[in-house]
């Protein structure tokens, strides 16, 4: 039997049991991620994002800003596009990469933040505090630089308030009182000077391209497109093993799981396509 075909065929072999194995261990979590969806209670079910576009923000809420002063929302309003985010200060879970990749994509953005648009973070925790507000600008603001401070503000409000605001972006949140935590999802949103709704990006990571087409548009008064077959990131969910909740990124592991697979899969028909079949024969 020829030397060379054996060798492929146990090259091939090994690299069949890795794609299994591969398989199996990502198979494991979004298995358990599926059962997760399957099984996720009432709280969890009220959580998303209802696109409301061209919907009108009121600009009359009153929150408390960084240094516990109450300012309406129109105070941020009127001449430039706002990219507003809802969070929570004292968020574990993916509050702060939310942040982050505003943070990364506004520094990518050639229009300058605080002159051409601003961002509004606003606490969707009633217990949050001006002085923890402060910090998290204090934070940003420097890491971003330039008019940074000027540009950035961060919000905190009472829950009548929050959930006005909240309701009429479409960010649907909840509160479990066992774990003190939020149930929400990880999207931000872009809206005109009006204080109209003109876009969503839904994650964590935002096209810096995409999110300054969106403020040029929403600079404009115009209203761009609903985001269809959006993966939805939750910060919380339901561990059967524990009995706690934490993120769901179900969608992105097994995404991320389909296409390793299938990248080693293709892997091993360039391989077959490519390789000889036999050594070639000796010649006394």
């Amino acid at each position: 039997m020829n030397i060379r075909i054996l060798t492929s065929r146990a090259a091939h072999i090994a690299l069949g049991a890795v794609v299994a194995l591969a398989a199996l261990a990502m198979a494991r979590p979004a298995a358990a991620q599926m059962q997760t969806i399957g099984i996720r209670p009432q709280l969890l079910r009220d959580v998303g994002v209802d696109q409301k576009l061209n919907n009108q923000v009121p600009l009359d809420l009153q929150f408390r800003d960084e240094k516990g002063d109450t300012v309406t929302l129109a105070k941020y309003f009127g001449s430039k596009p706002v990219i507003l985010t809802l969070a929570y200060y004292t968020c574990p879970l993916l509050c702060t990469q939310v942040l982050d990749g505003v943070l990364q994509t506004v520094k990518e953005v050639p229009l300058q933040l605080g002159k051409d648009y601003q961002i509004v973070t606003v606490s969707i925790d009633p217990r949050d505090r001006p002085v923890e507000a402060q910090a998290k600008q204090m934070m940003y603001t420097s890491l971003y630089g330039h008019s940074g401070l000027n540009g950035w503000h961060f919000l905190t409000g009472n829950n009548l308030q929050i959930h006005q605001l909240a309701d009429a972006v479409g960010f649907r949140y909840a509160y479990d009182s066992e774990s003190g935590q939020y149930a929400h999802p990880s999207v931000i949103m872009v809206l005109t000077p009006a204080g109209k709704v003109s876009r969503y990006f839904y994650g964590i990571s935002y096209p810096s391209r995409d999110v300054q087409l969106g403020l040029v548009e929403a600079s404009a008064d115009r209203i761009g497109s609903p985001v269809t077959n959006a993966i939805l990131l939750y910060c919380y969910h339901y561990d059967p093993n524990t009995g706690k909740y934490g993120v769901v990124i179900s969608k992105i592991l097994q995404a991320a799981g389909i296409l390793t697979v299938l990248g080693i899969f293709l892997l091993i028909v360039i391989l077959r396509r490519h390789e000889p079949h036999s050594l070639p024969e000796r010649r006394a």
